[in-house]
């Protein structure tokens, strides 16, 4: 009988599969040759010639498979007929069978196992024992029942099984219901319960695996190196009838990765659950809730969330936002809405989620960032001007993929563009600096609809569009610089491309860092000189994107200094360049104006003479893609960085890691004045100060800058984009005020006749 199951099961749609079981164990009686494919040649098929294996438990070990009548007396040393029990141990092949008190029974009745305790992956499943009443003229199946034993009836829940995903969760159900109010029921039956510290199965068993097939280890994630570790990173607090949870626990312990909370007494849930950003697992099982917080909506990094047997009535629409969510349980919520319950039996948890996320109506929108005034405007009329600097996540990049949190109607390119240019019209910024802008929407979309507010603009993709073709460089991304017509004048406009400039250093070359690293990685800068109709007043712009991968950090040092070192050049040529001449306005007539006013006249000054480059207001905006401890950081904030620098490891740049890097302008963030920022870029996973607008502290001074998001609205948003931020990266706004320049003044040598000279060189 045990020999039969690796002899005649071939597999199939409903047949129990083994896991590949690492050496096959034959039990008595099973013949050593066993083949395990049915149609293979196997010279140990039954015979009238020979006998059965000398450990047989039975007279014939192939006569399970006839359904002649068993129902008859066995000799068993002469005695009366015994009634079997069921085998010890045959359960271990299959892990779905019960050992209590198991006679064989003749009943067709079908039994959901896996509600009623069984650890089975299928529910509703049934073996039969070999007493059965089957006759020769017998079909295998009626038409009832599958011919593996499934009924095609009502389950235990009373509801169909539909496929494979509800049939696992009713088996969980009743796996957890037959759990009962065991305390620590998951800290009891964990694997990972060791009493050696990092000795876990899961450890023990990858090794075996790298043993066994010779395997090269791999690089061990954060949480692998964690749980090797043996650290704290699981919380079983099931069956001790709680009835609420403080919120200061899931303040305290953020970095929790799996929590159970099954078989208590809880009637709600406190909202500050969603500081748990780090939950993979959260298991309210059997408890008394019957609504959930729509913070849920922030633990993004969920595989399983389990609510089986609570009282809920409905499910908050930030379910939608679990995208990685690969088990809901919601079996046993009987009051659950109808239309819910259907479509988790019809589609599964991960369309059940999608579906939550595309029906969820867009949240109210938040409160307007707060405007952070940080100079007294009650001082003389100075020169400002404001500055808008963003990325905004161009089309190609922003894939459901990457970015699975977010609704697709909130998601399309028509959607975001739109309240982009909302974004910038509202704000109104003398300047822009736009990051992931396209040739295509640059060209036919933002432009146009800009020069409608008065703006002008320069743009350059980035360096590989030069080599594809026209139809497909348009979807390349690059910066661009718009600036008010009105109140600036365009002198000069550079491109920048990193790549170009390594390469053309005599100290780079033969470096194969340069050419391995730095050549590869296609970005850029924009650099234009503005000069101020009003003032005359000048103004270097710059507008970057670095790389964003974090194993290039030596890649984005490397291209700031190559970019502050052709600032500095440019620099020196600006402060000696010519006068502008023609300052007049284009003129409209009146009857051309749409509101048919006259013009105010605008009186322009002439051009303001600079001695040096350092005197010449500076502003490098960007996405920097670096964070405050970074090299990127340090350069520009300090004004040099060492050759041996953590983030240049091993790389070699030439001069740049022979002798250290330098720049000679006094650079401070913008947003450094503005206390502590907690974010410019923000996504479930990362949410970290990337961009700035750095500025010359010599020449320019912070007087205002746009506040941070509305902390309340944040509590319920995993991530950006939605439908109100439509890019994952968050607007800069920032007013600046030009110092005024304080004009050197000549040493004058005092005159006292000639008299006083000739008395004061006898004296001496």
């Amino acid at each position: 009988m045990a020999d039969a199951f690796n002899r005649f099961n071939t597999g199939g749609q409903y047949f129990y599969q083994p896991q590949h079981p690492r050496t096959l164990n034959h039990r008595n009686g099973s013949p050593i040759s066993n083949s395990r494919g049915l149609f293979q040649p196997n010279t140990d098929t039954p015979s009238p010639n020979r006998s059965p294996g000398t450990h047989s438990p039975a007279h014939n070990p192939y006569a399970m498979y006839n359904h002649s009548n068993h129902r008859q007396n066995h000799l068993l040393s002469s005695g009366a007929g015994h009634n079997f029990q069921t085998q010890m141990g045959l359960h271990k092949g299959f892990q779905n069978q019960n050992h209590g008190n198991n006679s064989h029974h003749m009943s067709s009745q079908t039994q959901d196992h896996g509600v009623v305790g069984h650890n089975s992956a299928f529910g509703n499943h049934q073996y039969s024992n070999s007493a059965s009443n089957l006759t020769a003229s017998t079909p295998h199946y009626a038409p009832t029942h599958l011919q593996n034993g499934n009924s095609d009836q009502s389950t235990a829940l009373g509801n169909p099984v539909s496929n494979e995903h509800w049939a696992e969760q009713k088996a969980e159900y009743g796996r957890l219901q037959k759990a009962g109010d065991k305390p620590h029921f998951y800290a009891r039956n964990s694997p990972h319960v060791s009493r050696f510290p990092g000795a876990s199965q899961s450890s023990i068993t990858r090794s075996m695996d790298i043993e066994e097939h010779g395997e090269r280890r791999r690089t061990l994630t954060a949480s692998e190196e964690a749980e090797e570790a043996g650290s704290w990173d699981a919380l079983d607090l099931g069956g001790h009838g709680l009835k609420s949870m403080g919120p200061s626990l899931f303040r305290h312990y953020p970095n929790l990765r799996k929590i159970y909370f099954n078989h208590n007494k809880l009637t709600w849930l406190p909202g500050e659950v969603g500081h748990m950003r780090n939950l993979t697992v959260l298991d309210l099982s059997f408890n008394k809730l019957d609504t959930l917080p729509a913070e849920v909506g922030m633990l993004t990094k969920l595989k399983r969330l389990l609510l089986y047997g609570n009282e809920l009535r409905d499910l908050p629409y930030e379910i939608g936002s679990l995208y990685h969510l690969e088990v809901l349980g919601i079996a046993g919520n009987h009051m659950l809405r109808a239309d819910y319950m259907e479509r988790m039996r019809e589609h599964g948890t991960k369309e059940f989620v999608r579906f939550l996320r595309e029906q969820a109506p867009p949240p109210p929108p938040p409160n307007d960032r707060e405007w952070i005034q940080l100079v007294d405007d009650a001082d003389a009329e100075p020169e400002k001007f404001t500055v808008c600097s963003w990325n905004t996540l161009c089309d190609r990049a922003a894939t459901q993929a990457l970015y699975g949190y977010t609704p697709s109607g909130a998601l399309t390119w028509e959607h975001r563009r739109g309240v982009i240019l909302d974004e910038l019209t509202h704000r109104n910024a003398d300047i822009l600096t736009l990051q992931e802008i396209d040739i295509e929407n640059y060209n036919e979309y933002f432009r146009p609809n800009l020069a409608a507010e008065d703006y002008k603009g320069i743009f350059f993709p980035k360096s590989r569009a030069q080599t594809m073709a026209e139809k497909e460089s348009k979807m390349v991304d690059g910066c661009a610089i718009f600036y008010k017509n009105t109140k600036y004048i365009l002198l000069d406009k550079q491109l920048v491309v990193f790549s170009r400039e390594a390469i053309n250093r005599p100290d780079m070359k033969g470096e194969h860092d340069v050419y391995n690293r730095v050549m590869p990685r296609d970005h850029i800068a924009v650099v234009v000189l503005l000069e101020s109709r009003v003032t005359g007043s000048r103004l270097i712009v710059v507008n970057t994107h670095l790389a964003w991968e974090g194993h290039f950090a030596d890649v984005k040092v490397v291209q700031v200094a190559i970019l502050l070192e052709q600032i500095a050049k440019l620099a020196e040529t600006y402060s000696n360049w010519p006068p502008c001449k023609d300052k007049e306005l284009f003129k409209y007539a009146n009857e051309d104006r749409a509101d048919g006013l006259p013009e105010t006249p605008i009186v322009p000054a002439p051009s303001m003479k600079y001695d040096n480059a350092l005197q010449i207001p500076l502003l490098i905006c960007g996405d920097f893609n670096s964070l405050a401890d970074s090299g990127v950081h340090e350069l520009i904030t300090s004004g040099s960085l060492a050759p041996k620098h953590k983030d240049l490891g091993t790389q070699t740049y030439g001069d740049f890691t022979r002798h250290g890097m330098s720049h000679p302008f006094a650079l401070k963030s913008a947003y450094a004045s503005g206390g502590h920022w907690p974010f410019t870029n923000y996504t479930p996973d990362f949410h970290e100060v990337i961009d700035y607008a750095w500025y010359s502290t010599n020449s320019l001074q912070v007087t205002g800058l746009l506040g941070e998001v509305d902390p309340e609205y944040m509590r319920r948003v995993p991530g950006f984009p939605n439908w109100h931020f439509p890019s994952d990266h968050l607007a800069l706004y920032v007013e600046f005020q030009v110092k005024s320049r304080k004009e050197a003044r000549k040493a004058v040598e005092a005159d006292f006749g000639s008299g006083s000279k000739q008395s004061s060189s006898s004296r001496h």
